[in-house]
């Protein structure tokens, strides 16, 4: 109280000595005698921004801050105290800033034609005065201030005295009924009797079909001949469209490409043909540590890739640019042959047991049987939806069977040689992913996007064990265990699962592979031909390795820039192992 008591004093002797001066002056000025004459003074302007003076002790130490009135910001989002009126409308002191928001300046234009003012009309409105400008030339303006404020053409306002399109007078209704009748009976040839309107239904049916709204413009004749101009026009416009149509005719016609040296060697056999002096070495296989070939053929992601059964000496991809090729792992290491046959990316391929055939299934709704050596289209197969794999029985007197799962949510088996539909397995939820035989081929198993598993014999459309729990997740890849007596399912939460292929084709609890991230993505699963490593891909490109017994993470290899979808083991060289992904590559490990 001191301090404020001594702050009052200073600040009314300050005030009271400057009045003293200032009357001194004064008196001295008229006191005067000898003085210069009075002389007129134009008011002083200061530069200074306009402070508040009570804001003044603000900063003395000592004195409390919410002691005096201050303005409130009106930037601040949140005020910690209980202001007054006038602290809440006080005016902002102090230079503005030159910049405003994202540093523009505030003398510039919210538009690089002036100043646009925000309006707040409803579209009714908005048509309503639009349509009556452009009819009348008059209309009222939304942003002024004052109602009923017109703008355009007053005369033909007071003319009409301020009506609008959608506001017209019984008379003018009247008037354009009449006109139109008028017309009506000029069309027909028929004449008003006694001064009398015609009242008869086919008239009032004109009518209605005539009837022009009050803004429509003049309707001009429908044009039944063609300009010289136009007619050169559709003419080529026509021709670009058949080449365009013949063009892509002939680029997914079924065409191959062979690109190695010669198809047949001195003698005589087919670069198909296995090397003679092929054969596994022991049976131990080894985790891969490096990088030793790639090939890059494919100008868009590669979705799967297959080694040549038994034997490795060809490896078959697949690719999102509808191509197929395959690969010379053995010699060298090129690519032998392409198959063009797909309009579309292609989704799933698969060999026969022998290799000299092998399936591909498209999102152009078809499924080809290829020739391996020839690269002929043996034949095509379709039911209107996207396959999503492809698979043979792999019996030996069962090659011609072809089970494909589809979008539709059905498993169609079809009798190649006859080219007809045998049988459909239908009670799945979802599009089917999987097909994977098991118990020496007298049933399969199905993955579906409704999250489940279904067991069925081979031949009969029952389902003979269903397998869905609240925690399962979709199963977009399965592969079976050398041994035949496990099956590995890639779930989408990032594990891989075991089950049974016994009779009740139970869970494995005990057994459960993660680490990797493959959530979104149907990354394949696959083992080791002596069954001891589990590998898959995941969605950041890398290969992972697990050890079968204690499920422990082995290894893991950086193989590709994006995802890492299809991983195969080759059957005969232990070590060496072949991966694909998004980018395009095929990349091969030892």
């Amino acid at each position: 109280m001191d301090l404020l008591q001594d702050y009052d004093d200073a600040s009314g002797k300050g005030e009271s000595s400057s009045e003293a001066k200032h009357s001194s002056g004064m008196e001295h000025e008229s006191s005067s005698p000898d003085s210069s004459p009075l002389r007129l003074s134009l008011p002083s302007k200061s530069c200074a921004p306009q402070v508040d003076e009570t804001l003044m002790a603000l900063g003395i130490p000592g004195v409390p801050k919410d002691f005096h009135s201050k303005p409130i910001d009106p930037v601040q989002h949140s005020v910690k105290f209980n202001p007054t009126y006038d602290q809440l409308w006080a005016p902002i002191y102090g230079p503005a800033h030159p910049y405003a928001k994202d540093g523009i300046a505030q003398g510039m234009r919210n538009h690089k034609l002036g100043f646009v003012e925000d309006a707040a009309i409803e579209p009714f409105m908005f048509d309503e005065q639009y349509n009556t400008f452009h009819r009348y030339g008059y209309a009222a303006d939304p942003s002024a201030s004052v109602a009923n404020n017109i703008v355009g053409d007053l005369e033909a306002l007071k003319e009409n005295d301020g009506l609008s399109v959608y506001n017209l007078p019984q008379r003018e209704h009247k008037k354009r009924k009449h006109d139109l009748k008028t017309a009506q009976v000029e069309e027909n040839g028929e004449e008003e009797e006694n001064g009398e309107e015609i009242d008869n239904p086919a008239s009032e049916e004109w009518l209605r079909k005539n009837r022009k709204s009050p803004w429509a413009g003049k309707k001009e004749g429908l044009q039944t001949e063609l300009t010289e101009e136009q007619k050169k026009y559709a003419e080529e416009h026509a021709e670009k469209k058949g080449e365009k149509e013949k063009g892509e005719k002939e680029e997914f016609a079924d065409k191959t490409t062979f690109h190695g040296k010669e198809e047949r060697d001195y003698q005589g056999r087919s670069w198909v043909a296995p090397p003679k002096d092929a054969k596994a070495t022991n049976d131990h296989c080894y985790i891969p540590k490096r990088w030793v070939h790639t090939w890059s053929g494919h100008t868009k992601g590669v979705s799967a890739i297959r080694f040549f059964p038994k034997y490795g000496h060809l490896l078959l991809s697949a690719s999102m640019d509808t191509k197929i090729k395959i690969w010379d792992v053995f010699n060298s290491g090129k690519c032998m042959r392409t198959y063009m046959g797909h309009s579309k990316a292609v989704r799933d391929i698969s060999f026969s047991n022998d290799g000299s055939r092998f399936l591909s299934a498209g999102y152009d709704r078809n499924i080809r049987l290829w020739d391996t050596e020839t690269g002929k289209v043996i034949s095509s197969f379709s039911t209107g939806k996207i396959p999503y794999v492809v698979k043979l029985n792999p019996d030996e007197d069962k090659q011609n069977v072809l089970l494909a799962g589809m979008s539709d949510k059905k498993i169609v088996q079809w009798d190649m040689n006859s080219g007809e539909i045998t049988q459909e397995y239908d009670q799945h939820l979802g599009a089917v992913n999987t097909i994977t035989f098991v118990d020496n081929n007298r049933r399969f198993v199905t993955s579906s996007d409704d999250k489940s598993l279904r067991v069925w014999e081979f031949g009969i459309p029952v389902v003979i064990k269903y397998i869905s729990e609240p925690h399962m997740h979709s199963m977009p890849s399965i592969s079976l265990h050398p041994n035949t007596n496990w099956l590995a399912a890639q779930s989408l939460d990032n594990q891989i699962l075991i089950y049974s292929t016994r009779e009740r084709f139970q869970l494995n609890k005990k057994k459960r592979f993660a680490g990797h991230i493959a959530a979104g993505y149907a990354c394949q699963v696959n083992f080791s031909p002596d069954g001891r490593f589990v590998m898959s891909g995941d969605g950041e490109g890398r290969c992972w390795f697990w050890d079968w017994k204690t499920c422990k993470v082995f290894r893991t290899l950086k193989c590709h820039e994006s995802v890492c979808i299809g991983c195969e083991w080759h059957p005969l060289e232990q070590s060496k192992v072949a991966t694909c992904g998004w980018d395009g590559m095929i990349k091969y490990w030892d």
